[in-house]
Formats: C-alpha cells, structure tokens, sequence
C-alpha cells in the first residue's frame, strides 16, 4: 500500500469530543513542532456548547512557510465514535488512520487506500488508571507519545512541554511524563518509526511566538492605557476582555495602595455595553468593548450617537458566521456593511482589519489613537479563526517613548487665553475635527456639552437646515482627513507586474498569498494588494485602475467589500470580481485558485482547471 512520504509537510486532524480534555493535549502537538523550528498553524473547530458533540483540532505544518488552512487531511487521530465515518473518509490516499483498537473497527469503514494504526488506548487506560476521568484525560496524553514515535517528534520537547504547562503543579508531572512514555513505547513496539511522514528539526521560526488574536487584542488595549471595559459576553469576543483583565491585574494595580486602576463592567446587553464606553470616553477615559455580530447590531444606536456627537469609541468585533446566531463557532468576513455604516442615517464608521495577532496588538494601540483624534468610533474587524486560534507572528513590540495621540483637547489654560468663544463644533483647522474639552476642565468656560441631536458649532440645539447641513458636510472633510491617518494598504507585487489583481484582507491573507504563488508557478501573475483599513485611500484606488480585472476575496456571501469598494471608490462593477468563500472554515489557497479558474476566460488560467489538488 502506497504511504504519504514528507518532511515538515502535513496536516494533521485530531477528532475528539468536546469537553474530554483533549484540547490541551492537542496543544501539545503544535507547540512541539513550534520548539522543533518548524512553522505552524491550528484551527480548533468546536461546537457551541459545553460538551459532547465532534470537536477537531487541525494542524498544518508547513517548512515552506504556508500557513493559510489547506484541504486534504494527511494523518488524522480518531478519537470519536460519532464522526468516524466521516473522519475516515476525510483522509488523503496514502494517509495515516491512528484509531482506538480496544474494540475491532468496523469493516464497514476500512479502506484499502489508507494505512490504519490501531493502538488499544481504552485498553491501556483501564488497565492504568482506575479513576474514570483519569481515564479519559490520560488517554489523550498516551496517543501523543504514540505521535512523538511515529511521527519522530523529539521527546525531550514534550517533556519540557508537559512541565511547562503544570508548573506550579508539580505532582501531576510525572503522571503526563508516565503517559507520554507508555504511548512512545507501544507505538516503537509495534510500528516501523518513525514513519515515510514526519518531522525534523528546523531553525525557521527565529524569535517568532505562538498568540491568539484576541489575547492580542487584550494586550494592546493595555498598553493604548485603556482602563474602562463596557462589556456583555458573546462569543467569540469573550477571551478579549479576560485577556485585558489578565493583563490589566498586573500592570494596572496601584503599587502603593495595591487598588486596581481600571474598571470592567459587564452591562445587561450589549447595547449598554456601548452607553458604558461612550460614557468613559466623554469622560475623558480611554475606554472599550468586544463583540460578535449580533451585539453590533444591538450597538448600531449608540454607534451612530459616538459617530455624531464625536465621542471616541473603540469596539472590538470578533466576527462569526451570521445573519441572526448564524453559526456562533464559526468565521467569517461578514459585519463589513453592519459596521462600515453602522446606525441609521448617513454614518461612516473607522475600520481596522489587522492580519495577525502581531496586527492585532498594533491595531488595538493604533484604534484608540484614531478614535481620539477624530473623535469617533473606531472598529477592529478581527473574526473568529483569528481571535480563538494560535497564529506564529513577530512578537509584540512597544515604544516606552511612545506618546498617547488624545487629539485635539483644550485644557484649561487654552481657554483662559482664548479671546473667542469656545466652539464644540467649531472645524477652526479646515480639517473637520473640531476641538473638545474634558468634563471639569474649567469651571466657566469651554462647554462639554455634548449632542445628539442636530446643533450648531457652539453645540446649540437648531433644526435649521442650512446649520444641519454644514454640520454634515464638516463630517465628511473629517472622514477625507482619516484617509490620511489610517493604515495603508500593503501591497505584494511579483517582478513582472500582471493585468490581474489579488485583493483581500484580514485571516484570507495566507491563504491568498499562498494562491498566488502557486497559479504563478502555473504561468499566472497576479498582483496582490491587502487592505488594512475603511476609509480606502488612494492607493488602493491606483491599485485597482492599474489592473484590467481585480479579484476581490472576502469570507462572505454577498461580497461586501468589493460592494464598499464600488460605491466609495465609484469603481465599474465589472473591473472587480467577487470570490465569496463563506462556508464557516477559514479558507484555502485551492478555493481561491478554484474559484479564479472558474471565473476568468483567461487562456493561460484555463489549463489550471485539470491541475490536481495542491496544497
């Protein structure tokens, strides 16, 4: 029977069940091959609830640095009797079965195209442990020692791994250790290790580390000096306010009195949630929250209050698949249009769309300046593979001279020297962004007083058309001004320039780059342009009138952000080609190439229809 042959060139799936325990476990395997110098990347795929139904835990290895998900499963672990037909079935001719043998396998799942391992694990597990749950957990532990064996793992990683995890809990090391051994040591019995798949130590990660999106984000609102969280629980946002409080305990504690220096409040919604941070802001704090596309909904009010009477908000949107509760544990790209135009009238909302959890850290630091000195709310579209998922990205790297940007802020000497009244509305630069004060700045001067209602430059309430109006205007020259205070795109471009373009943003990043790469290996160029933030700017125009046609790929059904594209930028529809890729998994460079052949007359792209499946 043929067998997968690689070096540092695999995806492995691990089928569990949710709430068995088998996530720290899992864990294990990415970290190893981390410590080996080998890139990585996991996606945990888990259901939304507490616990019994099909979890996964896939995991990409990847020498040539290809880190976007890819399809075509290697080498998967089963350890869940109600997906294993389907588990089965997932895996690549050639590829690598690890089942539970205690029990024979159904013949009904066996194929003749794949190389079944069967290791007695329940067996073992009775015969070791008499506590149930013990059972369960060292199980999991016990395959990863078979893994080490097959796969060539070097056993002294885990064991450092293992220690780390229980440091501090000293009495639980031995029994993992005992654990891992038991599973090295029957594979190596049983089995020619390693096997034709496996890995090898490199040096390619450098001084990388391994980080979640929204622990990023946590941490870099720390760091901006947040120090006020409105905030209502949703998935997937939760973990951003447990990183900020995590973070926060240890740099926000007064060193004298040992009082916390900052404040979360969980509101009864999300819509509270909102009034909390846009309560902070005018206050004068620098204040948050986190949510998921539902509670932006929910928020969509207090949105277009922030945005009209230019109060700084900074909202986290960890997007999942919708509309409704859609699919909770799930990704997606698609609150683009909920947020671009959050609240009703016309609004236009600040969007950051970082890549990475390094992009996530400087996006969370960067979205307060912004908010501040446009005075408005500024919104992070992070998404779900992002935030719940390790990403290897540079590390995390802060200025200790770095200046907070709090805007355009009169204290109260200004206004003693003022010889004009003090205007909240007043644009005195030409650039739309008036000028503001903190709440008990001067006792006399220097109105704070905030509207939400139509009013003129002194902040007086006024129905008058022609004020109203100018007042609206005055909102667009401060969002011409964004244009320039915003990310700018990055652009990839190949030697030889092509007619076709790549577009994209945010998690698709990857795989896209990936995508590239291979149609070029094939005969086709494509340039490639990410967008990092809404106010597009003029680059990304060029970028568009420099291309014959430009492929816009975005994890959403109705292509949302080639729609934006069009109707900012006044770009011809036909010049953008919309591929939408929305199924809830983070994409891969094959449905990006899939739908790219599918969709151009191009001759040179044509004959990549009957190329087989690459990674």
């Amino acid at each position: 029977m043929s067998a997968i042959a690689a070096v540092n060139d695999l995806v492995i799936r691990f089928a569990n069940v949710n709430g068995t325990g088998s996530a720290s476990a899992n864990g294990l395997f990415a970290k190893a091959c981390f410590r080996m110098g080998i890139p990585v990347t996991p996606k945990n795929v888990f259901p939304s609830n507490i616990q019994g139904l099909p979890t996964w835990y896939e995991v990409r290895v990847s020498e040539q640095g290809y880190l976007g998900r890819r399809e075509g499963i290697d080498f998967i672990v089963c350890m869940n009797g109600q997906s294993l037909a389907e588990d089965i079935a997932s895996v690549r001719s050639g590829g690598y079965v690890l089942y539970d043998n205690s029990k024979p396998l159904d013949l009904r799942l066996e194929r003749s195209d794949v190389n079944f391992i069967g290791i007695p694990l329940a067996a073992i597990c009775r015969e070791e442990y008499p506590d149930l749950r013990r059972r369960q957990l060292m199980k999991n532990v016990i395959y990863i020692g078979a893994l080490a064996a097959l796969l060539d793992i070097e056993f002294e990683v885990l064991k450092d791994l293992i220690g780390d995890q229980f440091r501090g809990k000293d009495k639980l090391i031995a029994p993992n250790i005992h654990a891992l051994e038991m599973g090295y040591r029957y594979a190596h019995e049983h089995f020619d290790c390693p096997l034709a798949l496996r890995l090898e130590r490199r040096d390619l990660v450098g001084d990388k580390i391994m980080l979640e999106g929204n622990v990023a984000l946590g941490i870099g609102s720390v760091y901006a000096g947040a120090t006020v969280v409105g905030w209502y629980p949703i998935t997937p946002s939760t973990s951003v306010i447990d990183a900020f409080e995590k973070y926060a305990n240890r740099l926000r504690i007064d060193a004298g009195s040992g009082e916390k220096k900052f404040a979360i409040a969980q509101a009864e919604d999300e819509l509270a949630a909102m009034g909390i941070v846009i309560g902070a802001s005018w206050n004068g704090a620098r204040a948050f929250t986190a949510t998921s596309g539902p509670g932006v909904s929910l928020m969509s009010e207090f949105l277009g209050l922030a945005y009209f009477a230019e109060v700084p908000v900074v909202l986290f949107n960890i997007q999942r698949a919708g509309p409704s509760t859609g699919m909770p544990t799930r990704t997606q790209q698609s609150d683009i249009f909920a947020c671009a135009y959050a609240s009703h009238g016309d609004t236009k909302q600040l969007l950051l769309f970082p890549e990475d959890p390094r992009e996530c850290f400087d996006m969370a630091a960067e979205s307060f300046d912004l908010a501040e000195r446009l005075q408005t709310p500024v919104i992070v579209m992070s998404d779900l593979d992002l935030g719940m998922n390790e990403f290897l990205c540079e590390p995390l790297v802060w200025d200790d001279e770095r200046q907070y940007d709090r805007g355009k802020v009169f204290n109260q000497q200004q206004l003693e020297e003022m010889s004009e009244k003090f205007g909240r509305y007043r644009d005195s630069d030409g650039d739309g962004i008036p000028y503001r004060t903190y709440p008990g700045t001067h006792p006399d001067k220097g109105a704070f007083f905030t509207r939400g209602t139509s009013r003129d430059p002194y902040a007086v309430y006024t129905e008058k058309s022609e004020v109203y109006v100018d007042n609206m205007e005055r909102l667009l020259r401060k969002w011409e001004s964004a244009k320039q205070l915003v990310p700018e795109p990055q652009l990839y471009q190949p030697d030889n320039a092509s007619e076709y373009g790549l577009l994209f943003f945010g998690t698709s990043t990857a795989s896209c780059l990936e995508a590239r790469d291979l149609l070029q290996a094939d005969g086709f160029a494509l340039d490639c342009l990410r967008v990092r933030a809404f106010p597009f700017n003029q680059t990304i125009e060029q970028f568009i009138a420099d291309h014959r046609q430009v492929f816009v790929v975005e994890q959403n059904r109705d292509g949302q952000l080639r729609k934006l594209l069009v109707g900012e930028c006044d770009i011809d529809p036909k010049k953008l080609i919309s591929v939408p890729l929305y199924d809830g998994m983070p994409i891969t460079a094959r449905q990006v190439i899939d739908h790219i052949t599918a969709t151009t007359r191009s001759a040179v792209v044509t004959p990549l229809r009957q190329q087989p499946a690459r990674g």
